[in-house]
């Protein structure tokens, strides 16, 4: 066997290694970020990067059993701590799902459904977003060739200059894609990015909805702004025609408290909670209070003048970890 010194003396130098690598890619990658938090962009990116220790400190641990140093409770212990947060970093936020639903909004049988690609929450920028997680998106969209994309907002989380580079694969896509923004949008945690952003989505044919409306035949479409931003304007839909239900797409789920009565019952598409990210019982559902005061989480709820569909999304903000909640495309016939 391995004498036991010199095993531990490579892990040793592998930690310094990984290390000084993980602090250098973070301060490296901060800078380049659109914030106004370089501190706490660093950290996060330090954790990001730290991750990659996970890998020898399992060898670490397993080794340490083996060897008789530690006990088989105290390495039990250990190792399943280490997989799980090797899952949860490295595996589970590239496990595309897609899930589907349908629901009945015009009450008109015989009728075509209108079949929604949903998705929320990118955030292109620390932890996610990039080209190629993009493009997989994309990709599994066209595979279930929707009438329409609808993308309820929080694009962003803190990119850099080339936002626009990471949007490009959305010009394969033969349909409308269309769009609001969410939070980290608009202000939270860097500096305001419309601008950059409103160019990127632009460029690549992704048409903003913000207090738009748009026909779809049995339907209409309508697009609220943020409500974090103070954006939330509802009473704007009160004043449009009246002849047909509408689908309202508002990032943050809560804003379904403010939309008025209508002749038909919308039903509104969000984002922002995103499941809660990590699935941990009780600790996520009192980490959700901060998200939603109303309680959204995921799926459909009911309330009296709207309901409100609200996705997990696809990407990660705070920590860069994904547990039980792996990030989703939503497909809604609308009947």
């Amino acid at each position: 066997m391995l004498d036991s010194s010199l095993f531990f003396q490579v892990l040793y130098i592998i930690f310094a290694v990984l290390t000084v690598w993980a602090v250098a890619m973070s301060w490296y990658s901060q800078a380049r970020t659109l914030t106004v938090q370089p501190v706490k962009s660093f950290i996060h990116l330090l954790v990001w990067y730290l991750c990659y220790l996970l890998f020898p400190i399992f060898f670490m641990l397993l080794y340490a059993w083996i060897d008789g140093v530690l006990s088989w409770w105290g390495a039990c212990i250990g190792l399943t701590i280490t997989l799980w947060l090797g899952y949860a970093r490295f595996i589970e936020p590239h496990t595309l799902v897609v899930k589907y639903t349908d629901y009945d909004l015009t009450e008109k049988k015989n009728t075509s459904p209108l079949k929604i690609a949903l998705i929320a929450d990118l955030h292109i920028g620390l932890f996610s977003g990039s080209k190629r997680q993009v493009q997989t998106i994309v990709q599994r969209i066209q595979q279930e060739k929707p009438d329409i994309v609808v993308v309820a907002g929080d694009w962003t989380y803190e990119p850099t200059h080339h936002l626009a580079d990471h949007l490009a694969a959305f010009q394969q896509l033969d349909i409308p894609v269309y769009s609001v923004n969410g939070n980290h949008d608009e202000t939270y945690p860097g500096p305001p990015i419309s601008e950059l952003l409103k160019s990127g989505l632009s460029s690549h044919r992704i048409i903003d909805i913000e207090n738009k409306m748009i026909e779809l035949n049995q339907v209409r479409l309508v697009g609220v702004g943020d409500l974090w931003a103070g954006k939330a304007d509802m009473q704007f839909i009160a004043q449009l025609p009246q002849d047909k239900p509408y689908i309202i797409v508002s990032h943050n789920p809560d804003t379904v408290d403010m939309v008025p009565k209508l002749a038909y019952k919308p039903l509104m598409l969000s984002g922002h909670t995103h499941g809660g990210q990590v699935e941990i019982p009780w600790f996520t559902n009192k980490m959700m209070q901060n998200k939603s005061r109303l309680g959204h989480k995921r799926g459909l709820y009911e309330h009296e003048y709207a309901n409100v569909y609200v996705t997990v999304g696809t990407g990660m903000v705070g920590v860069p970890f994904r547990f039980r909640v792996p990030p989703m495309i939503d497909i809604i016939d609308i009947y």
